[in-house]
């Protein structure tokens, strides 16, 4: 959890394989491949939910078995390829990141009721991408377009990412914010001051399903019975269509501390039992307002028809 964010893991494995890269010397491209192969499968066992890490994975192991066997780059220029790759992907991040900030600002202003006030849960910013963010980066365009009247960002128990780091986000930007507990949700939809919600996504797979935070699926439930539409906000990458429906996503437990302690106190009695699964996954059915990518806004019924241009995702544009 030094990392967490589905588009910031990616682009941290990546970078920190540059790091490596630059402090190794190889005697052979076929010494490079081994290494960065080693490591990129070694990277891929860290974070088993979300996708977006898989695809970087799968992209750099094809450019390095690429370069190997170009026989016009030396063991030098397969490197200085490798490392020009990764730096690409920092900056391809920020750029998709504000593309679904206007997506999907735009189709909030089209289609839910003023003034537009946002719920979010976890932490979809800057800090949990290369920058800008993804369905923090919507309500960022809202309030840059003087759009928002009002953003609401949840605890998120148990690791508390909105109101350490969602918080601290919004109150950098200066974005008039307030923070709930995971527990008042719908008493907040139920008081009518939530226009809309949107939250990220670990993995998105064939029909809609999505991971994302624990916690987001009862949000999904709550803004089902109030009318409240529900958005997804997540790049392409984080697509997965070799998986038809969310049963089948791995989901990551985490340790019992961060239940039982707060700071290291412990606050639960000693000899409780504990289940602190990481990720849950909503229903398509849930995601009413729709699925906003760098491309544009998809209901997930629609994910199919769209997958040749869904699957396409450019990650070194």
């Amino acid at each position: 959890m030094k990392v967490r964010g589905a588009p910031a893991i990616s682009i941290v494995a990546a970078l920190s394989l540059a790091v490596e890269l630059t402090k190794t010397n190889f005697v052979s491209k076929t010494e490079i491949y081994d290494f960065v192969i080693k490591k990129l499968n070694y990277l891929a066992t860290s974070r088993p939910t979300a996708v977006n890490l898989g695809q970087v994975v799968k992209l750099l192991s094809e450019l390095t078995d690429q370069y190997l066997h170009d026989q016009n780059l030396s063991i030098n220029e397969m490197k200085e390829r490798l490392l020009e790759n990764t730096e690409k992907l920092l900056a391809s991040d920020i750029r998709v990141n504000k593309c679904i900030g206007e997506y999907g600002g735009k189709h909030i202003l089209e289609n839910c009721s003023k003034p537009t006030s946002i719920l979010t849960h976890c932490n979809t910013g800057s800090l949990a991408t290369a920058g800008y963010g993804t369905a923090l980066g919507v309500i960022r365009w809202l309030h840059e377009n003087n759009h928002l009247h009002h953003a609401f960002c949840t605890e998120t128990r148990p690791y508390n990412q909105g109101a350490r780091l969602t918080a601290y986000e919004l109150v950098h930007e200066k974005i008039p914010a307030t923070l709930i507990c995971d527990s008042m949700v719908a008493s907040l939809m139920q008081a009518g001051k939530v226009s809309a919600v949107i939250v990220g996504a670990d993995r998105v797979v064939a029909n809609g399903d999505t991971a994302n935070k624990i916690g987001t699926y009862q949000i999904a439930l709550c803004a089902k019975y109030h009318n409240v539409p529900f958005y997804v906000a997540c790049p392409r990458s984080t697509l997965d269509f070799s998986m038809e429906s969310g049963n089948l996503i791995p989901i990551e437990e985490r340790p019992q501390n961060e239940m039982l302690t707060i700071n290291s106190s412990r606050i639960a009695a000693e000899g409780i039992n504990c289940w602190n699964p990481a990720f849950d996954v909503t229903p398509a059915s849930l995601i009413t307002g729709g699925i906003v990518t760098e491309i544009g806004v998809f209901s997930p019924s629609s994910l199919k028809d769209n997958i040749d241009k869904l699957s396409n995702a450019e990650l070194l544009k």
